[in-house]
């Protein structure tokens, strides 16, 4: 995420790790939260969730640990799904 960096370096944000770790928190999170709602209401939750995972990953371990589960998962379903088209 070259652009988390940049924006990171001129906001001040590479000298206080603390504060750029709140920030993070603070908009990842909100993004999450919102694909959360978008589960339920109409929108594009498959697409907000892991937007906000990725920014969160950039500063938290247990989202990239989600995001590396998720991205076995797909894989598995895209497996499973080509051997079914297979057999018909």
């Amino acid at each position: 995420m070259k652009w988390l960096q940049e924006f990171s370096k001129r906001t001040g944000l590479d000298r206080n790790p603390r504060i750029r770790k709140f920030v993070v928190a603070l908009i990842g999170g909100t993004i999450l939260l919102i694909g959360l709602a978008l589960v339920v209401l109409p929108g594009p939750a498959v697409v907000v969730i892991p937007v906000g995972l990725a920014l969160l990953a950039s500063e938290f371990a247990w989202a990239r640990r989600i995001i590396r589960r998720g991205k076995i998962f797909v894989g598995r379903v895209r497996r499973t799904a080509k051997r079914e088209r297979a057999k018909l």
